[in-house]
């Protein structure tokens, strides 16, 4: 939950991110809707397939090569807790 000058903490980030890429995303799409500069988006994207809370996959769209986001099964574990900590 951003904070009174509304700032967002590190979890609200990877929610977001998860949130966006729960039916799978391209990284343009989750960079603008999780509102994250181009170096802080990959950051986010690299510790999150790391930790296995996100999948890379490639896809080809309109004849080039782009990286594809899904939420895995554990980061779709990590939104569920996430949610319930956020009613506390």
């Amino acid at each position: 939950m951003p904070d009174v000058k509304g700032r967002r903490d590190r979890h609200d980030i990877v929610a977001e991110i998860l949130e966006t890429a729960r039916g799978g995303a391209i990284k343009t799409h989750i960079m603008y809707k999780a509102k994250l500069s181009y170096n802080q988006l990959n950051d986010y994207l690299t510790s999150l397939v790391e930790s296995g809370l996100l999948e890379n996959h490639t896809i080809i769209r309109n004849g080039q090569t782009k990286q594809f986001f899904k939420t895995s099964e554990l980061g779709e574990t990590f939104m569920k807790n996430f949610r319930t900590l956020e009613l506390l």
